[in-house]
């Protein structure tokens, strides 16, 4: 047997055709495995398959298959083409009569390749083949053998580990995920170092084949939260999964509500500390934000810098944003309805500066409040979309140039400037920026009813929007709880946090045996 065979012995291509009645089985014979793979993936350029053949021989002893760019090549080289020819004389069993080979040697066989290259996984089926292939793994086909076996030889270029731009926090880890699932996976593992903390993944789109991994810490999250989580990802029928954002929409809670029912974090100590409240967590491959279900209004209130600071400090900051919540929500609202119907609540020299301003502008408070809003989200919109580098400085100076020369030239009055300045600041106080989306929708809600029926438009609009949330449910937990329905072991971590010493309770998303634990995480 020849150990360094010649370029005819070594090939690349194939051009013979497959039957029509080829089955969806692997097939012992080598060639029309790697006819039908070339077939169905159209003779692609990035496809290789490299041949091994018999010694004298058109026959294939084995092949190895792999894509272009997604697999590493100097490992197939090292270790697996290497392997493959120093043992072409077990290779060729079928050609030496005396030779007694058991069915369990290409096993052997094949898993003597892969040593020091990774795991080894047997197949039978194409449909599990190209999952594999297409995932960066290389096939390696054994002549003699009707199953393939995949290698994990993965390797592409991503994105390194960072800073989140999207999530700040001035005091706590740095890190952020990536686009690559299994570098998310091992950030949450380096934080909960515990074998309770279980991982299933499914490949979700008929077309795209996206790896979508469920996490939760089994005791702790409640198995009906798991099997509802389970259910409705394995119910997902859609051909494509490109981003988590798919997933969210098809597994959330109140798809007609503004409000987010599914939490969202690009960081891997946000994904850690939830998980040990009980929740389950969702990353999709290709995207470096995770999933967080169940979830409550009171979340998108909170930062993981609150829990690695006093909590003086954390729970003022809570304050702080509850209060850029109100005024991002109801300011404008409020000077619409008590500058057109409710003037006798301001004092008079109040009421006399702002007669003054208003004197010269030509429309009432509604429809100049309404362009200034319009105008701002244009500019806020076109910042986000804008060059990093020139973005924030046009959408900065665009809104200084057109408040200032709205008001010289009387379409707006100073007045309302101020009032939208101080409403768009509020709106970054909210650390999720899915929060702060229903906030500037239902703003211009507020402001409609303000203007029509003034401060008892702004009531009825909060009654309503009471409601809603009382009503709303993430995954069957109430979406207002703590507060309603009001749980008194979880205030201590709601609107206030509380000393870490009084916090010795889980939430009611955890299982009844987690709940005495003390909780030792933010």
């Amino acid at each position: 047997m020849q150990r360094n065979p010649s370029p005819s012995s070594y090939r690349q291509n194939d051009a013979q055709t497959l039957p029509e009645d080829d089955q969806l089985l692997i097939h012992k014979e080598v060639r029309p495995n790697t006819q039908r793979i070339r077939q169905d993936m159209g003779e692609s350029d990035d496809l290789i398959i490299r041949q091994v053949f018999y010694e004298n021989t058109d026959k294939a002893a084995a092949a190895i298959i792999y894509v272009d760019g997604m697999s590493d090549a100097n490992i197939i080289n090292q270790f697996i083409t290497d392997v493959l020819i120093a043992n072409m004389k077990r290779l060729s069993h079928h050609h030496h009569e005396e030779m007694v080979v058991t069915d369990d040697d290409p096993v052997l066989l094949a898993k003597e390749l892969l040593i020091g290259v990774g795991s080894i996984q047997t197949i039978t089926e194409f449909s599990y083949l190209y999952k594999k292939l297409l995932s960066g793994e290389a096939i390696i086909i054994l002549d003699g053998s009707a199953q393939a076996y995949s290698a994990d030889v993965r390797q592409w270029k991503g994105r390194e580990i960072g800073e989140s731009t999207n999530q700040t926090s001035i005091r706590g880890p740095r890190e952020s995920f990536n686009e690559t699932l299994r570098t998310n996976t091992s950030l949450v593992r380096r934080r909960i170092k515990d074998p309770r903390l279980w991982l299933e993944t499914y490949s979700i789109g008929s077309i795209t084949k996206t790896d979508v991994t469920m996490m939760f810490i089994n005791g702790i999250a409640k198995p009906s939260i798991v099997d509802t989580v389970r259910s409705r990802l394995q119910s997902i029928n859609i051909d494509s999964i490109l981003d988590s954002g798919y997933i969210e929409e098809l597994i959330e809670d109140g798809k007609y509500s503004l409000f987010p029912t599914v939490y969202n974090t690009e960081l891997p100590d946000s994904v850690a500390s939830q998980l040990l409240e009980g929740k389950v967590a969702i990353l999709v491959d290709g995207t470096p934000n995770a999933l967080l279900v169940p979830t409550q209004m009171i979340t998108f209130f909170q930062s993981t810098e609150d829990y690695y600071q006093r909590s003086v400090y954390a729970s003022l900051l809570r304050v702080l944003r509850f209060i850029g919540f109100f005024i991002s929500l109801l300011f404008p609202s409020l000077y619409i309805a008590i500058t057109t119907f409710h003037r006798d609540m301001l004092p008079a020299p109040l009421l006399i500066s702002l007669a003054a301003q208003r004197e010269a502008v030509p429309f009432p408070a509604f429809v100049e409040a309404f362009l200034m809003e319009v105008t701002f989200e244009i500019l806020r919109e076109a910042g986000l979309r804008m060059p990093k580098a020139t973005g924030q400085a046009v959408s900065v100076v665009g809104t200084l140039v057109i408040g200032q020369a709205a008001v010289e030239a009387g379409i707006v009055s100073a007045a309302m400037v101020i009032v939208v300045a101080i409403t768009a600041i509020s709106t970054f106080t909210v650390p999720a920026y899915s929060m702060s989306i229903p906030i500037r929708i239902l703003r211009f809600l507020f402001m409609i009813l303000a203007a029509s029926f003034g401060l008892l438009g702004i009531f009825m609009a909060i009654f309503v929007l009471l409601l809603h949330l009382c009503a709303l449910r993430s995954f069957g937990e109430p979406y207002l709880s703590p507060i309603a329905p009001y749980r008194d072991n979880e205030m201590q971590d709601s609107l206030l946090r509380m000393p870490r010493w009084l916090m010795f309770r889980r939430s009611d998303t955890s299982t009844d045996s987690g709940k005495e634990r003390l909780r030792k995480h933010g």
